[in-house]
């Protein structure tokens, strides 16, 4: 294994209401025949040395995909992705957590190694992702030593990702791409996709 790849944790993002959804679980909902959430961790495990899963619902059953499934300080508040994010910097044990929302089936397959590098070479402690017109912060690479700053800032009862991260310096890393970022957020939006 690369020193690269030694260095990150990804989390998968799946503790959300999926009010969009229906209310159902995301992560589950089935796109070109298979959960969404396999389709993210397809991309995801062959760039990094361990995974984690935040979850607040369906628990045992992203158990059974065979990795640590966290929830957030309160699982029945559904407090946003930075409550997930917190979870995961909580049991990180590598130096850098990479984030990805588990309805984005298509994340790049250099996501971890070019967002490393790039925080890396700007001495950032922050990265998050972006398309080239609109930045992606879900998709975001956290320095383990954040987990003080995000703490306070959750239990100051602020929610909104691009405040926090703004207020750590983060850096934007440009991906090229129409696709890489996609979620799908309706049932008719999975039903209707022609992504090549």
């Amino acid at each position: 294994m690369n020193s690269l790849r030694s260095d990150v944790t990804a989390l998968v993002l799946a503790g959300g209401r999926g009010s969009r959804m229906g209310g159902i679980d995301k992560g589950w909902a089935p796109y070109r025949g298979v959960p969404l959430i396999t389709h993210v961790l397809s991309r995801l495990v062959p760039q990094v040395s361990a995974v984690l899963v935040n979850a607040n619902r369906s628990v045992s059953r992203y158990q059974r995909l065979g990795w640590p499934v966290l929830h957030d300080a309160d699982p029945t508040a559904f407090d946003g992705p930075l409550a997930g994010m917190l979870a995961g910097l909580r049991a990180c044990e590598t130096p850098w957590l990479l984030t990805a929302p588990c309805d984005s089936p298509f994340v790049p397959t250099d996501y971890a190694g070019r967002m490393v590098s790039a925080a890396e070479d700007a001495g950032a402690s922050v990265a998050m992702a972006s398309d080239g017109d609109r930045h992606q912060p879900v998709f975001c690479l956290l320095h383990r030593d954040r987990v003080h700053s995000l703490t306070a800032y959750l239990a100051n009862g602020d929610r909104k990702i691009d405040l926090w991260t703004r207020a750590e310096g983060a850096i934007e890393v440009v991906f090229r791409s129409e696709t890489a970022f996609r979620n799908f957020n309706t049932a008719s939006e999975l039903r209707d996709d022609d992504t090549p």
